[in-house]
């Protein structure tokens, strides 16, 4: 799909964001690039990232992730995105600010947490309770589950596929993730629904399973987004300060 050039309410042609990306993701980019708006230019950095584990994702954050900030910082970004939501409910609920935090002072922009993101948009929505479905491991589902339980959320239900294969999250159709969801949701009461992960094709998954509920769903791409649109109205408002 074309992209026409449009002018920016950040005061230059264009808006730069630089993507820092698990090296085995193949959705992230997609998503956000078919969504944002035109005036919106992508620009990804990938940190080495080939197993969906504790150990391998904060592998990823210590080692890959300060390498893919000073890389993607030589396109001089508006701001970076941290493209990883398990990655950042690891180290407790303040550690996906900590990481961007890191990030920041690498590339000398603000950085948006995927994890955090999440967090804002789920607060925003008035929501009490919340049920989650993602492509995870039982112990990465435990770090997502005690982020949001320290934000006041009751957990509903939450469950996962079991994939530890990073790429093979991306493996999972649209049409699995509906009938996964539908059958393990079954009868679970919740305000609104997570789908959880980057990776994971939940955004092509939104006809069908706004179809298959009656509450609202948020997925990591979409609160993403949303964060993505506030830190451009954000920057626009101190332009004209």
């Amino acid at each position: 799909m074309e992209r026409n050039s449009t002018s920016s309410p950040a005061g230059s042609s264009w808006v730069r964001i630089g993507l820092l990306v698990p090296s085995s993701n193949t959705v992230m980019e997609v998503d956000l690039y078919r969504n944002l708006p035109p005036h919106m230019t992508l620009h990804t950095a990938r940190m080495y990232l080939e197993e969906t584990t504790r150990e391998a994702e904060m592998d990823m954050i210590e080692k890959y992730a300060p390498e893919a900030a000073a890389s993607v910082k030589t396109v001089r970004p508006h701001f970076l995105v941290f493209g990883c939501t398990s990655a950042g409910s690891l180290g407790g609920p303040q550690y996906d600010q900590e990481i961007c935090s890191r990030l920041s002072e690498v590339a000398g922009v603000p950085t948006i947490g995927v994890f955090s993101s999440v967090r804002k948009t789920l607060l925003r929505s008035k929501a009490r309770s919340v049920a989650v479905i993602t492509p995870y491991i039982e112990d990465i589902n435990a770090s997502i589950k005690e982020g949001l339980e320290a934000e006041g959320f009751k957990v509903s239900a939450i469950h996962g596929m079991g994939i530890d294969v990073n790429f093979d999250l991306a493996v999972v159709s649209p049409q699995e993730i509906a009938a996964f969801s539908a059958e393990r949701l079954r009868g679970v009461e919740a305000d609104i629904l997570f789908f959880s992960c980057t990776n994971f094709r939940a955004v092509e998954a939104l006809p069908l399973l706004k179809k298959q509920f009656d509450i609202p769903v948020v997925t990591s791409i979409t609160a993403t987004l949303d964060a993505i649109l506030a830190m451009e109205k954000r920057m626009q408002s101190q332009r004209a300060a």
